[in-house]
């Protein structure tokens, strides 16, 4: 019998990272994990940008969340002695000569703070690259090799049997009269958090929470000349990855959609790309994913309004890489200490609208 104080359920970035912060405070964490290719976190290009969509909108809490993700991901470079994080620049294309002039308009109001270090109404000359009403130079951003990532976790976590690669039966979890876990006469903890993705929309605990599964797809390209110097972002992104090759993405579809990949995205993805760069590019990989969405863009952290032995650590949707390293360690503290939660973000906002006992 494993004796824990924290059993987390799944090993995607959420409950990585979690387990790790709860590890930093002494917690014995033990996590179950199933893996799934198409999990959000093995399919995501990792990337983290300030400044997102047609509106050019700062991301929701970038002062806050894009420092200390950096800071995170550095400490995991130096800890494994790999190139996880890359912070680079991003450049932001303009679209049209409407959204050209908008961006110009609102220079001078400084919404985005450090996070926009330049804007050009000039083509930027970046090889391979068509911009000719040139775009916007974004800052402290970059991108995350996110499945190297966890893989490199899970290998140490499996080498101390801190993670068990097996499937997690909700129904084998029961409540001791000592007020102790007992999961499949196997372990015993403290409390329990579901770390699962968009697979808590199936959880017995959490399925009234408001997850709208969502599908992405990204493509591995190969497109020699084109400027590998920075991310490129139009319509979609571009994420160098080295030698030549590069991460394109991403769709977006709501339910009902196809399992896999499909040649709906590849087409889509492929024209994006065209759009940016009039080089010849092979298409090398095609992998699809599922997102844990929320109705309202925000993620949803906390306990469950019945059971204070088991919370909820996800709905990071699109935005995970960014989310993850600071909201694990609010998460921590929430559990551990009691510790405020930010509103937007903690999971109680939808008790009241949602949860039906």
């Amino acid at each position: 019998m494993t004796d824990c104080d924290f059993l987390l359920v799944g090993h995607g970035l959420a409950g990585a990272l979690l387990a790790d912060c709860l590890r930093a405070h002494g917690q014995r964490v033990l996590v179950y994990d199933q893996p799934n290719p198409h999990s959000a976190s093995n399919v995501a290009a990792g990337l983290m940008n300030p400044v997102a969509g047609k509106r050019f909108a700062l991301t929701w809490r970038a002062a806050e969340l894009l420092p200390a993700a950096a800071a995170a991901y550095r400490a995991l470079n130096e800890r494994f002695g790999q190139l996880f994080f890359v912070e680079t620049p991003i450049f932001k294309a303009f679209g049209s000569g409407q959204e050209q002039q908008q961006m110009l308009a609102r220079r001078a109001e400084n919404v985005w703070g450090a996070f926009v270090k330049a804007i050009t109404a000039d083509d930027p000359a970046l090889p391979g690259v068509t911009a000719p009403l040139g775009g916007a130079w974004l800052q402290h951003g970059g991108h995350v090799a996110v499945a190297a990532l966890l893989a490199a976790l899970a290998k140490e976590h499996q080498a101390a049997d801190r993670l068990r690669l097996e499937p997690f039966d909700w129904a084998a979890l029961t409540v001791q009269p000592d007020g102790r876990l007992r999961y499949a006469h196997a372990v015993l903890a403290r409390y329990v958090v579901c770390c699962e993705g968009a697979a808590a929309k199936q959880n017995p605990y959490f399925n009234w929470l408001p997850l709208t599964p969502n599908q992405g797809e990204v493509l591995d390209v190969d497109c020699p000349g084109l400027s590998q110097a920075q991310v490129l972002n139009r319509a979609a992104y571009v994420v160098p990855v080295g030698e030549g090759r590069f991460r394109v993405g991403a769709t977006y579809r709501w339910p009902p959609f196809a399992e896999g990949i499909t040649n709906e995205a590849l087409t889509e993805l492929s024209g994006r790309l065209a759009g940016l760069t009039p080089l010849p590019f092979t298409v090398r990989g095609q992998r699809a994913g599922i997102r844990p969405a929320v109705y309202d863009r925000r993620p949803l952290l906390g306990r469950h309004p019945a059971h204070p032995w088991l919370s909820l650590c996800g709905g990071y949707g699109s935005k995970g890489v960014m989310l993850a390293p600071l909201l694990s360690e609010m998460l921590a503290q929430h559990l551990l200490h009691n510790a405020p939660l930010w509103p937007e973000a903690d999971l109680a906002r939808c008790v009241a609208k949602f949860y039906r006992p």
